[in-house]
């Protein structure tokens, strides 16, 4: 039941971010709330990806909530049916099954300005209203495919890695892959297993570093158990170690760089004898421009005889399979598409409008930018998880979210508490900050060099990326200051 005494919450996507929203205002007292889910059920990104292979490339014990951990994952990193296991457990935990309405998709936001509420219409023509509007959709929620000529021609079976079609029998038959980021590179090795053919067609190369995967020994499972300060003693290593060895490789001027790059050399040429292959596998930047995968069986799978690399351009699809830039055409059963998501496009398809009428689309016109990542400018009452300029290259994105959650958090005791409808971040504050975030990105991260990546839209601007350590990120979120606020 609606309490009118408190401001009506709605949070879009019942992801990492929603589910964290949604437990930490139980726990401040808030229940006026509701987490619409366009899917079946909870789990984000992590419903999403069920192509064999999906795993976390951050280890287990810091993927997951400092206030809900887990002292029986399995392995070092989990897989996605382990992670989505754990996150439907904190909704059970934590009773967020009656707050969450799920098959449900936002079509449009809009402020209105009189009432002080946001309006929404959802695709099944239904109109909510809500006092605040929390968007948790995420940054790898959109597949991206590639522009390639002919898609809808091939006869065979195709598919997005991000939707795999599980009823698909790849065994005995040819497959060709296009992509070779972090999805491919966790696909590729369980489809080369019962495939006759992979052909894996690369654009680019890509830096790999091994994961040193393993499971946790029963011995090990037993210390957690009895001792959970160990749990949080080692969540503690695990974030200090990234922070001081895997950031500073982000920076320009990084000294450890090479070292990163030979220690990928290493990996490369420990498993990959031909010369040409390692060429080809070997990016043409430096470590860290691009996402770096975290793989151990990636190149053991290219390696397999009945895998092979491509580095021809693809000129078109037909219908038999794939014409190639050099006049070649070959044949294939299957096309999985691994290329990855529509990460700069991140509240799409949904359309947020502000005040005075304001597109959000059109604010971000050049590129979406906010304020810490979380609110913007002209948008009152409007906060983001997960939004631009707060993916890492080097830690765990839960730490993130949970400091944009207790900064968005005390936000909305403020309007609960002071009695003011609206907050609305200062246009020059959301400027200024963005000014000196872009700055720091261009003279100082490795992501805003020659190379091409998700992390830029493009016209090469970061937008995706924070540019600092966490430990800045949550201490510059760690309570808001209400005078960069208009006050309504």
């Amino acid at each position: 039941m609606i309490d009118h005494n408190q401001p009506y919450i709605t949070i879009i996507g019942a992801g990492v971010g929603g589910l964290c929203m949604g437990i930490q205002l139980k726990k401040a007292g808030f229940h006026n709330f509701a987490i619409l889910e366009k899917r079946s059920g909870p789990g984000g990104t992590w419903r999403d990806n069920t192509y064999p292979g999906c795993a976390c490339d951050v280890p287990s014990m810091f993927y997951s909530f400092s206030f809900e951990t887990k002292r029986d994952w399995s392995r070092l990193f989990p897989g996605q049916a382990e992670i989505l296991g754990y996150l439907e457990d904190c909704v059970e935990k934590h009773a967020l099954g009656p707050h969450i309405r799920c098959n449900v998709e936002v079509a449009r936001a809009e402020f209105q300005e009189q009432e002080a509420r946001w309006q929404l219409e959802l695709a099944n023509g239904e109109t909510l209203r809500t006092t605040v509007l929390v968007s948790s959709v995420g940054q790898l929620n959109q597949p991206a495919w590639p522009d390639l000529d002919g898609m809808g021609r091939f006869k065979g079976t195709s598919f997005h890695s991000a939707q795999w079609e599980h009823g698909s029998n790849l065994s005995g038959k040819r497959v060709a892959v296009i992509g070779n980021g972090c999805s491919a590179a966790q696909f590729v090795p369980e489809v080369a297993q019962e495939a006759a053919e992979v052909a894996v067609f690369q654009r680019s190369a890509h830096w790999v570093i091994p994961r040193n995967d393993h499971a946790f020994s029963s011995g090990v499972l037993k210390w957690f158990q009895r001792f959970p300060l160990l749990v949080k003693l080692y969540r503690y290593f695990i974030w200090l170690r990234y922070e001081f060895t895997l950031f500073p490789i982000m920076r320009r001027t990084s000294k450890r760089r090479a070292k990163l790059e030979e220690a990928a050399q290493e990996h490369l040429k420990a498993t990959i004898t031909d010369a040409e292959m390692i060429e080809a596998l070997t990016p043409d930047y430096d470590i860290g421009c691009k996402r770096v995968i975290i793989d151990d069986t990636y190149y053991p799978a290219l390696a397999r005889d009945n895998v092979s690399l491509v580095t021809t351009p693809i000129s078109q699809v037909t219908e038999a399979g794939l014409a190639l830039a050099d006049g070649t055409e070959h044949s294939f059963d299957a096309i999985i598409y691994g290329t990855g998501f529509r990460t700069n496009e991140f509240l799409t398809p949904m359309e947020i409008t502000g005040l005075e009428g304001q597109r959000l689309n059109d604010a971000w016109q050049d590129g979406a930018e906010a304020y810490m990542g979380i609110t913007v400018s002209g948008f009152p009452n409007f906060f983001m998880t997960y939004g631009p300029n707060t993916n890492l290259g080097h830690n765990s994105i839960i730490f993130m979210i949970e400091a944009q959650v207790r900064y968005i958090l005390q936000c909305i005791e403020a309007l609960n508490r002071r009695g003011i409808k609206t907050l609305n971040v200062r246009p020059e504050v959301q400027s200024s900050f963005n000014a000196n975030l872009q700055k720091s990105l261009d003279e100082q991260s490795i992501w805003a060099t020659g190379c091409a990546s998700w992390y830029k839209n493009q016209a090469g601007k970061v937008v995706n990326n924070w540019k600092g350590t966490t430990f800045e990120y949550w201490f510059r979120t760690r309570r808001p200051i209400w005078s960069q606020f208009q006050e309504g």
